[in-house]
């Protein structure tokens, strides 16, 4: 019986965490620990986006939580505990903390990616103010700037439109200003609504 199988088969075809029926995949709880359908679970989108930070943290599509961590799977239990920590700022995901048990084996697997530790946003540009930037935004230098290798000086105020965002970097767009593109820094910026 192939993994997909197993898988499907353990779950009734459903997210093994939230319960969802679309779109599911594996997903391998890194680092792995023991047979491969320990640590490999079923996905839908939604939770595997939100795991891996691709989209924002909803609280509420997490309440699945309370129902989840009490699997017998030890890679949903390790997914549980993550995203309960990732939550904790929650009380009910507090509370669930409080009360999940893992075997020191168990919870160091769930320690080691260190995924638990970061906070509940995810990779996204923001401005100064902490609202989220999109490709195609209008934004406001809250600085004067020089242009690095030109005599540009892009002065406070000045108006970026239809900016792009820099995939690999959160903390930088481009924009153009007077007719050259240039790479600004997100914490420079204020977003125009």
């Amino acid at each position: 019986m192939t993994l997909d199988a197993i898988l499907n088969e353990r779950s009734g075809g459903n997210c093994e965490v939230c319960g969802g029926n679309t779109d599911l995949k594996i997903y391998e709880v890194l680092p792995e620990t023991g047979a491969v359908e320990d640590y490999s679970i079923l996905l839908c989108n939604t939770c595997r986006n939100q795991i891996e930070k691709k989209a924002e943290l909803d609280p509420a599509h997490w309440s699945c939580l309370t129902t989840s961590m009490w699997s017998e799977v030890p890679g949903v239990q390790v997914v549980s505990w993550r995203m309960l920590n990732r939550l904790r700022d929650q009380s009910w995901a507090a509370e669930q903390l409080d009360m999940m048990y893992l075997d020191d084996d168990r919870l160091a697997w769930a320690k080691a990616s260190g995924d638990h530790e970061n906070d509940a946003t995810v990779d996204l540009h923001r401005d100064s103010n902490g609202a989220v930037l999109q490709n195609g935004d209008t934004v406001v230098l809250t600085k004067s700037l020089d242009v690095k290798g030109t005599t540009l000086n892009a002065k406070l105020g000045t108006v970026v439109k239809n900016i792009r965002l820099v995939p690999d970097n959160t903390e930088q767009i481009e924009g153009k200003i007077e007719g050259q593109m240039i790479v600004i820094l997100t914490k420079y910026l204020r977003k125009q609504h």
